[in-house]
């Protein structure tokens, strides 16, 4: 098994099948550093929950009844660090759009489970990382008390994790709290573009496209259909 760091992470666990939340409540059980403080059996309960208290992170299943758990994210706003859990693949695009940390599909095993508690601490664990600063050559984060200059001309890619943006380098990564749009506003426009609703990435570090996926540092970044045309326009063809 994954080895975990010593911190405890609360965790809340939201779904209308019992069986579901018995199989999840039991994995969670075997991941040291998860405390379950609660379980709820549907969407509104959820409500009733996060008017009182919050969670690190949300184990939210998708189809429940009287409300889904995207319109349950969508009605709390500022929502903790959130794994959605499926028994079907179809809202993956969607689920990625809400910029949830992972997108499990039941039944879950351990090994997976433990992936995704790995995404989601990771971004638990950057509330102290904050975007400071940025001139024309480079931007300036805030992480653990330093100052730390990224240039411009290293990043490949931002993806938005809910309220937190990842700066993707070529071998390494940056979170900090800050909205992908705030981001995108700051950085060139002749040098950045959006391809999706979660990422905006750096056009010369394209190595290819197919179909609607372009690739950067070998890694797919999805292209929704009202970014490409921009995308296509502004790339540079023989």
């Amino acid at each position: 098994m994954q080895n975990f760091k010593d911190e405890t992470y609360t965790c809340l666990v939201v779904d209308d099948n019992a069986i579901a939340r018995l199989i999840l409540k039991q994995l969670i059980a075997q991941i040291p550093t998860l405390e379950l403080v609660a379980e709820c059996k549907g969407a509104i309960e959820a409500t009733n929950f996060f008017s009182k208290q919050t969670v690190d992170i949300l184990f939210l299943d998708i189809e429940m009844p009287e409300m889904t758990g995207f319109e349950l994210l969508k009605l709390i706003g500022k929502s903790p660090v959130t794994i959605l859990t499926s028994a079907s693949k179809g809202y993956v695009e969607e689920a990625y759009e809400m910029n949830v940390a992972d997108y499990l599909i039941k039944p879950v095993s351990l090994a997976r489970l433990a992936m995704a508690v790995q995404r989601a601490t990771e971004l638990v664990n950057k509330k102290d990382v904050l975007f400071t600063s940025i001139d024309e050559g480079s931007v300036f984060i805030k992480e653990n008390k330093v100052l730390r200059k990224l240039l411009i001309k290293d990043i490949y890619w931002l993806e938005a994790k809910g309220d937190y943006v990842k700066i993707c380098l070529a071998d390494k990564y940056h979170i900090i709290h800050s909205t992908l749009k705030n981001l995108e506003e700051k950085l060139p426009s002749s040098k950045f573009l959006r391809v999706h609703r979660s990422y905006v990435i750096a056009t010369d570090k394209i190595e290819y496209i197919e179909d609607n996926v372009l690739y950067l540092n070998n890694t797919p970044i999805p292209i929704s259909d009202s970014n490409k045309a921009e995308l296509i326009q502004k790339l540079k063809f023989l």
